[in-house]
């Protein structure tokens, strides 16, 4: 069956939350690309937002959000409870009569609806705006329920794999960052003191850092000419940033493995850069001195709310500039400590990018499988769920 899909779908819909009311939000960082499930919020006082039930599928409406795939299915709030977001946020919600919840999320997802929306905005180049009237105004070519249910399970259970995998690295990186706290800040194999034979230094004794610098705007391109490009944090992911752009014309780079730290607000967040790539203005690059990767990404990540400082400073936005992340001070344990951490640590870390791999390799054959099973060029009638 033909449907516009604003026949089939309510857009924002509307809820109650009282102002003052503490309540779930999901900001606009929460959603990760390309990813089903939102892994965290935050509980605050409702002050304004877009409104959204369980099951509801939310989705970025300001570039490079959408372009980076801030899509989500909400599955976090209790029975009847109301979760607020962005005011950036299109809330879409299933006419459940006519279109499964589960399908909705990935038409989303899927060129048919996400195409269109991204070639609606309209705006300034730095904050276009999706608009809504045009994705309502979609044409969609709809399945029966039980196609769509089982075209649904079939992409589901790939990203509940990518969403396993995304845990055990969640998990790993917890204990490693325990470790790093229990050995480097609370020192408790030490007696709870600092050894007198570490020092403090600054982040320059340990690390070769880069401060990064955009090429020009005309070597950008999104068909995979020239090295990869970082712009900024709007690629970063939970703990790898997303390959979009590459650029003619590299300046600054940083190698694989290396820490990629925002430099711009919000200052302080961490990547790990998964290939060579050219960096932007908006991040730095540290990469170890002495072969001890892990242990600078452990001490940037733990240098997070001391780096939050540098978000109240400048004009309009916060910075960090060359010579205070520098100058940044770090405790400096002996060689043989840092060589035991990282012995124990590295392992860690190399099965966290093992399992990304694993990531994307599923989420290639989910975004391979999409269009073909949203279009029927994939019977999946004699499929049985």
């Amino acid at each position: 069956m033909k449907y516009k899909l604003g026949d089939i779908v309510e857009f924002n819909p509307k809820e109650t939350i009282k102002k003052g009311t503490l309540a779930k939000k999901v900001p606009m960082e929460k959603l990760q690309p390309f990813c089903r499930d939102i892994s965290n919020y935050d509980l605050c006082k409702f002050n304004g937002g877009t409104k959204f039930k369980n099951g509801d599928t939310i989705m970025a409406r300001i570039t490079p959000c959408l372009e980076n795939g801030k899509i989500a299915q909400v599955n976090f709030l209790d029975n009847n409870e109301v979760g607020f977001g962005s005011t950036e946020y299109i809330v879409l919600r299933a006419n459940p009569n006519i279109l499964d919840k589960n399908y909705l999320y990935y038409l989303t997802i899927s060129p048919t609806i996400r195409k269109p929306a991204i070639k609606s905005m309209v705006g300034s180049s730095g904050r276009q705006r999706v608009q809504t009237d045009v994705v309502e105004n979609i044409n969609i070519d709809l399945p029966p329920l039980k196609t769509q249910q089982k075209i649904a399970s079939i992409l589901k259970s790939l990203d509940d794999k990518i969403e396993l995998n995304n845990k055990i690295n969640n998990n790993l990186e917890e204990q490693a960052k325990a470790i790093f706290k229990s050995w480097f800040v609370d020192f408790e194999p030490f007696g709870g003191v600092m050894p007198s034979d570490w020092k403090i230094g600054k982040l320059s004794d340990i690390a070769d850092i880069t401060m990064g610098q955009s090429p020009k705007g005309d070597s950008y391109n999104e068909k995979k000419i020239g090295t990869i490009f970082f712009q900024g944090r709007g690629e970063f992911g939970t703990r790898f940033p997303t390959i979009r752009l590459y650029t003619t014309e590299p300046k600054r780079m940083a190698k694989e493995n290396d820490v990629l730290m925002s430099v711009r607000a919000p200052v302080g967040d961490i990547n790990i850069a998964n290939c060579n790539c050219c960096i932007g203005r908006g991040l730095a690059t540290m990469h170890s001195k002495d072969n001890h990767q892990s242990f600078v990404l452990y001490t940037m990540l733990s240098k997070r709310k001391e780096l939050n400082v540098f978000n109240g400073q400048g004009t309009v936005f916060g910075s960090i500039n060359k010579e205070s992340l520098y100058n940044l001070q770090v405790n400096i344990p002996t060689k043989k400590i840092i060589d035991e951490f990282e012995n124990i640590v590295a392992s860690l870390d190399k099965m966290i990018k093992l399992n990304y791999n694993e990531i994307c390799r599923l989420q290639i054959i989910r975004d391979t499988l999409l269009p073909k099973l949203m279009s029927g060029e994939i019977n999946v009638s004699n499929i049985n769920l």
